[in-house]
């Protein structure tokens, strides 16, 4: 259990890190801007202005990415210590499996 929550919080931490690159990465280049204005552009002049960059600002960007993270902490972790369980059990059951190795020439 203690190994899949330290490999689910690393991994946690690296989605968080990706996100916060990918999310500045897109801001720099003007991606947000340009769907922004044609989403505009398709809704046509009579309509009020969508403004995207604030919908997917980065403070809502990272707070999802961070409740994602935090359920597959606690998935993970749950679900690796479930079928751990569940392979120890069926090993005790069955009596496993005995491989051998040998060298032959």
């Amino acid at each position: 259990m203690k190994t899949a929550f330290m490999l689910a919080v690393s991994l946690a931490i690296v989605m968080l890190v990706a996100t916060a690159v990918l999310w500045y990465a897109l801001d720099a280049t003007g991606v947000f801007e340009a769907i922004g204005k044609v989403v505009n552009d398709l809704a046509g002049s009579g309509s009020a202005n969508f403004n995207f960059a604030s919908l997917v600002g980065f403070g809502r960007v990272m707070g999802v990415a961070l409740i994602i993270a935090a359920l597959e902490i606690v998935l993970t972790s749950a679900l690796s210590t479930l079928f751990a369980f569940l392979y120890n059990l069926s090993v005790g059951l069955t009596g496993g499996v005995e491989v051998t190795l040998s060298e032959e020439s």
